[in-house]
């Protein structure tokens, strides 16, 4: 199993409930793959560097586990999908 790192952006404007719930359904994708997710660590609203589509700040979301590749790829997949989900970036330790 290798040990990833993925940082994910959120659109703001939603109740904090929502927040935990899909950093909840992120944490659920590995567990079930039989990966161990180490930490998730909910860094809040941010402001960006730049606006990315017209958009100033987001909910960001910090999450560390140990899984197979091809949860990581499965992730990245359901990032793509969910149209919560502003950026992300998936890093292999």
């Amino acid at each position: 199993m290798n040990k990833y790192e993925v940082l994910y952006i959120l659109k703001t404007g939603l109740e904090q409930k929502v927040y935990d719930e899909l950093a909840d359904k992120y944490s659920a994708v590995v567990t079930s793959e039989k990966g161990e997710v180490e930490s998730v660590n909910k860094w809040g609203t941010r402001k960006f560097a730049y606006p990315i589509d017209y958009k100033k700040d987001g909910y960001y979301v910090l999450m560390t586990f140990s899984a197979e590749p091809k949860v990581a790829h499965e992730m990245e997949r359901r990032f793509r999908i969910d149209e919560n989900v502003v950026r992300f970036m998936t890093i292999a330790i």
